[in-house]
């Protein structure tokens, strides 16, 4: 009996370093975009503490015009991989927005797609308290938005005390260029054409002239010219519009970086709008990431970086023209691989975000079609 049990917890044990380890511990960078559609960068640092505790602080920033730090607790709860944490109260803030200060209650998913982690979700804020009413706000009263945020190894300022000897360095990749294809095509020399000689003319010496006759001059016979008999058209013509045919919609062949790679679709859009606007961002650590844009295999932004300023393309939708891809080709994987960006699509009143990911051998490929309105 002791010995089955032994076996079977050593099994259990074994087994269990198999499975892929959730610890939020570490430090996570991204952004947070407001129900408005602002943009701010977001970064936490957070210890995990046993099972699911977990504490650690947050980072906001808008350019110079705000930056916010605030002290956070939550927990983690592994089997359904949800983060929930909040900020307890800010203790350091600078603004020029002026109005008050708010706090974020977070509630998040975590996710893993390789060797990358990450944490995505929903956030409330409330006005902190010292700025709010004795009673305290709830949750909602200082609006509320979309966050994502990438597991990363660098901070944009400093690692907190409760997390250093605990974040493992990742070796910089940097992106070489491929080395040259060796030339295997056997060179043929062209065939050496001989010049062709030509045989020497002899001239001629003898100074006689032929005796030729006289050409005879003949008078052209000039003939009456008849003026053509004018007919009138007593046919009733019937005068109809010329039948308008569609432009037949121009097909552009793949370029090789297309077809020499796969293609992954990630997302289908049913829109009824007629223009679309695509916003891309990096996703997470600003990296370096490049990438190209082709609309319909038609190129539309040639190797653009990934910051938190969005790279915008704009797609006209119809009925005559009712479906379009939109293809993303990672001309580097950053510092970080893989190339990752978020998408925000914005269709009238409707808002979708995406993440994208592509490599050196994958591209992402996002298609629109347009739905008539009712």
């Amino acid at each position: 009996m002791f010995r089955k049990f032994a076996l079977s917890f050593s099994l259990l044990t074994a087994f269990s370093f198999l499975l892929p380890a959730q610890d939020v511990t570490g430090i996570w960078k991204g952004y947070f975009i407001t129900e408005t559609g602002d943009y701010y960068k977001l970064e936490f640092q957070v210890l995990q503490k046993g099972i699911s505790a977990a504490t650690g602080v947050s980072y906001s920033y808008l350019d110079v015009r705000f930056y916010g730090k605030a002290t956070m607790t939550g927990n983690f709860v592994k089997n359904s991989a949800s983060f929930r944490i909040r900020e307890i109260k800010t203790v350091e803030v600078k603004s020029s927005l002026g109005g008050g200060t708010c706090i974020m209650n977070y509630n998040l998913s975590y996710s893993r797609s390789g060797k990358e982690e990450y944490l995505e979700g929903t956030y409330l804020g409330k006005y902190e308290s010292k700025y709010s009413s004795p009673s305290g706000g709830r949750w909602g009263d200082c609006g509320n938005g979309k966050v994502f945020l990438r597991k990363v190894n660098t901070t944009d300022f400093y690692v907190e005390p409760f997390l250093k000897n605990k974040i493992k360095a990742r070796p910089v990749i940097v992106n070489q260029p491929p080395p040259p294809k060796k030339d295997t095509q056997v060179k043929v020399n062209p065939p050496v054409t001989k010049p062709v000689t030509k045989p020497p003319v002899t001239p001629n010496n003898n100074n006689t002239k032929p005796n030729n006759p006289p050409p005879v001059v003949t008078k052209p016979v000039t003939k009456p010219v008849i003026p053509p008999v004018e007919k009138k058209d007593t046919t009733r013509k019937i005068i109809t519009d010329p039948l308008v045919k569609p432009k037949p919609k121009v097909v552009i062949p793949a370029p090789p970086v297309i077809k020499n790679r796969t293609n992954e679709l990630v997302k289908v859009f049913t829109v009824s709008v007629p223009v679309v606007t695509v916003k891309l961002y990096d996703n997470g650590e600003i990296d370096g990431d490049t990438i190209s844009v082709f609309l319909d295999n038609k190129l539309v932004l040639a190797s653009k970086r990934l910051t938190t300023t969005p790279l915008i393309v704009t797609i006209p939708m119809s009925d005559d023209d009712g479906e379009h891809e939109l293809t993303m080709v990672a001309e580097n994987l950053g510092t970080i691989p893989p190339n990752t960006s978020l998408m925000v699509v914005e269709a009238g009143e409707q808002r979708f975000d995406v993440r994208i990911t592509s490599t050196e051998q994958k591209n992402a490929v996002v298609r629109f079609k347009y739905k008539k309105p009712d």
